[in-house]
């Protein structure tokens, strides 16, 4: 019998909720707060979309100072232009959600953000209560994010909604958020278009399929367990 899909594991930015380029934009401010240019990093920004930020810091600065100091300056910049109104949801992302739900799915929403501006995201959305976990990178025992499984493996046992990976479905607008799916063992890795990276890409990473958006997402899976 094949096992229905009751965890949903769906990143934000990109996937759930669209910023318009904020992350570059919050990232150049970080990079020149350090004295840097940030013109020769960027196309590392954009292949590490979905990563955790800390690690994208990491690689580019190399000091843990300093990465910690772009870090904090990055999600400060971040926060700013949330609460300036700069974001919005994917469109018919909350009912894709709300939708989900109803079929008596556990959805959960992740980030490579720190928890600070998941929260400020959550708050400017007003989507508190809209799911009822919100996981990012310090959330799982080993502090990781994507491309690692960490965080799906950390919805699955906080939830206890599937009695396995196989009974879970991943979907992001990033190779990472690909690969993190992939590795975890989930049913449904779903890459969507509303974000960071193609199609193409997005498949390269091991995306089982793709949609023009979440909003896509129960029906897909409902053809899947057909």
């Amino acid at each position: 019998m094949t096992m229905r899909m009751n965890l949903v594991v769906l990143d934000m930015a990109g996937t759930t909720v669209a910023d318009g380029g904020l992350v570059e934009e919050a990232f150049a401010t970080a990079a020149r707060h350090l004295g840097e240019d940030p013109a020769p990093m960027l196309d590392h920004v954009r292949a590490t979309m979905g990563e955790s930020k800390i690690s994208v810091f990491r690689h580019l600065f190399g000091d843990e100072t300093r990465a910690q100091q772009a870090n904090t300056a990055f999600e400060e910049a971040y926060g700013k232009l949330v609460a300036a109104g700069r974001i919005e949801p994917v469109p018919g992302a909350a009912d894709a959600i709300r939708t989900l739900r109803e079929e008596g799915r556990t959805v959960v929403l992740t980030t490579g953000f720190a928890r600070v501006t998941q929260d400020a995201i959550l708050d400017a959305l007003g989507w508190r209560d809209l799911v009822g976990l919100t996981l990012c990178p310090a959330d799982t025992a080993c502090g990781r994010g994507r491309p690692y499984p960490d965080m799906v493996l950390t919805a699955l046992l906080r939830t206890g909604a599937a009695d396995g990976v196989q009974g879970a479905a991943v979907a992001g607008d990033t190779s990472y958020d690909m690969l993190s799916g992939v590795r975890a063992g989930a049913r449904v890795v779903a890459g969507v278009l509303t974000g960071a990276h193609d199609a193409d890409t997005l498949r390269d990473a091991g995306a089982t399929h793709i949609l023009g958006s979440v909003a896509g997402l129960p029906d897909l899976l409902a053809r899947v367990e057909a």
